[in-house]
């Protein structure tokens, strides 16, 4: 599968402004943005391989992507297949993910777990 690039995101609407608040962010936390260690680089190779198994198992099933419950904001947040693998390929080739907007209005019951899919894929190599 290629990858997707960091294009396919949606544009940083303060690209370019000096005034960016995420400026001060970048410098308090500058050592949050160092690359990946190999064993952090196979891991995320890893989700990406196992993330385009679980669409082609699912999407035609009417699932648009998964679900996270993070543990910062205590809510769950929805990513869309497109999407979670475009975070995954900017984090494993910058070392972070950029943040992006919420899904709007995302119906729970189109979206899984990480551990929903996991169980599903192993079910369906089982009855192979």
């Amino acid at each position: 599968m290629d990858p997707v690039s960091s294009d396919a995101l949606p544009p940083d609407p303060f690209a370019g402004d000096p005034q960016d608040p995420a400026l001060s962010l970048e410098d308090e936390h500058s050592d949050e943005h160092e690359e990946l260690g190999p064993d952090e680089q196979e891991e995320v190779r890893a989700d990406l391989a196992d993330l385009a198994v679980y669409q082609a198992l699912l999407e035609h099933r009417g699932v648009r992507g998964i679900v996270v419950d993070c543990g910062d904001c205590g809510e769950q947040h929805f990513h869309e297949w497109n999407l979670l693998r475009a975070s995954l390929q900017q984090l494993l080739e910058e070392g972070h993910m950029r943040p992006h907007e919420p899904a709007f209005d995302p119906d729970p019951a189109q979206y899984v777990t990480w551990e929903y899919c996991r169980g599903y894929a192993d079910a369906m190599i089982a009855d192979s």
